[in-house]
């Protein structure tokens, strides 16, 4: 799925307000998050109404703990591996919240300055899905291609960022798959010598 103009190709669009210019247009990392609204529920509406301020406080008791939240992502990638994208990925979403990140040999915070946020639809105890992973990979491998600060190294967990603030994508994620699938993508797509 090829990006154009921030958008990717083939994924549903749904603009979010919440999102702005990066300061300096850095792209420079990768930040995986899981969400399900409400917990442990999957599908519907409530994740976009929530990315687009139109979440009713009054359709579920979290609800009204959240729908004063200005937050979004650049993506999501529902449970069938469907994506839906609310920011183009050369603007700043509002995903990581107080978070840090060790960059080298500086500790940096600000990261929705230089950060891509995609939210995979899950939890901290639900199996991801093969699609999901399968998702990610492909998109992961399209970001790689067009952001050239970003590379492998540079892909990490909200939990690891916001260790006392949040778990995910959870223990549930599986990293070795999530890189295998990414690695076999990439391997498909070089030249043969």
């Amino acid at each position: 799925m090829p990006i154009k103009a921030g958008w990717l190709e083939g994924a549903r669009r749904v603009p979010s307000p919440n999102c702005d210019d990066r300061p300096e247009g850095e792209v420079s990392l990768l930040l995986l998050h899981s969400i399900s609204l409400p917990p442990g529920a999957f599908g519907g509406e409530h994740i976009e109404r929530l990315f687009t301020n139109r979440l009713d406080p009054a359709a579920h008791p979290f609800f009204a703990e959240i729908a004063h939240l200005r937050v979004s992502a650049h993506l999501l990638i529902r449970r069938d591996g469907e994506c839906v994208q609310f920011v183009p990925f050369h603007c700043r979403a509002w995903h990581a919240g107080r978070s840090r990140w060790w960059d080298g040999s500086r500790e940096r915070i600000s990261l929705n300055d230089f950060a891509l946020g995609i939210e995979i639809e899950g939890d901290d105890v639900s199996p991801y899905r093969l699609a999901q992973y399968l998702a990610l990979a492909r998109v992961t491998a399209d970001l790689l291609a067009a952001y050239p600060a970003l590379d492998e190294t540079r892909i990490t967990s909200h939990a690891r960022v916001a260790p006392l603030r949040k778990s995910d994508p959870g223990p549930t994620f599986d990293w070795a798959f999530f890189r295998q699938r990414l690695a076999l993508g990439a391997a498909r797509n070089r030249p043969l010598s």
